[in-house]
């Protein structure tokens, strides 16, 4: 009897954005509904879930904070597991793949058994903190370059270059930064860097959820703990959000009690 040969399926790593389905590209639509199988992360909105082909296997792979859940290796495991089987499977990762979304790992796990992929990008967090919040992640004479950065690594705390940081003019996106927000803040106002640097905090960019704060480097712990922020939070040091830079935001607030007070001041002139 002849040998019949296994034939291997193939993975498509897609950027699921930070949440609101709009914002997909068209191509992540449609390998959403053509899949055979989604491996998904818990950030991953239910609405771009919606997506799904109604017949695919569903597996979600999301980890809580503090590494709870599936391990990096199981997850390597199963995207060769349903590809071996012949499976077209959709790894969806929130955001966009390449950015701290662990993609290079599972490029490999996937190499090291021949299965082929492709890799589609997705919106990233600190590029809806930037729309939402309509300020330019660069702009002519004030930065020429904005750094994407993390507030926690694999040894915990990240560290950074915090010299270079603390200049003057100096632009970040942070990342997953809410529980390192007192490490970063000390360690910039260590190495120099002005205690009324602006920052803007978006949480749960591009959802109906969507809040912005805003506030300077002094104040940014204080402010995250008092304002409750439970959800994916990007912070954008050294950007003022614009409404705060036109003075419709007040420093240390949050869009919604601002949005009191310029009704109560309408009424007041009314």
């Amino acid at each position: 009897m002849d040998k019949v040969e296994q034939i291997l399926g193939q993975v498509s790593f897609v950027g699921a954005g930070t949440g609101d389905p709009e914002l997909l590209t068209v191509k992540a639509s449609r390998l959403l509904n053509e899949a055979d199988a989604i491996v998904y992360d818990r950030l991953v909105s239910p609405l771009v879930m919606e997506l799904a082909n109604t017949q695919a296997t569903l597996v979600n792979v999301g980890k809580a904070p503090g590494g709870i859940g599936w391990s990096q290796e199981a997850i390597n495991e199963k995207l060769v597991e349903l590809a071996g089987k012949g499976a077209h499977v959709v790894r969806l990762k929130s955001g966009d793949p390449s950015l701290y979304g662990r993609l290079e790992e599972e490029l490999e796990a996937l190499e090291g058994v021949g299965i082929t992929y492709d890799v589609v990008p997705g919106i990233t967090s600190a590029l809806a903190a930037s729309a939402a919040a309509k300020v330019s992640l660069t702009k002519r004479h004030r930065n020429s370059g904005v750094r994407f950065l993390t507030g926690q690594d694999i040894n915990g705390f990240a560290e950074h270059d915090w010299k270079s940081l603390a200049e003057s003019g100096t632009v970040a996106a942070l990342y997953m930064s809410k529980d390192a927000a007192r490490f970063i803040q000390g360690r910039l106002l260590l190495f120099g860097a002005d205690a009324q640097t602006p920052i803007t905090i978006v949480e749960n960019a591009s959802r109906d959820s969507q809040r912005i704060l805003t506030t300077t480097l002094d104040r940014l712990s204080d402010l995250l703990s008092a304002s409750q922020v439970t959800g994916p939070a990007i912070v954008l040091y050294g950007l003022q959000a614009r409404e705060s830079a036109r003075g419709l935001v007040k420093p240390n607030s949050t869009e919604h009690s601002v949005l009191q007070d310029v009704l109560l001041e309408a009424q007041t002139h009314g």
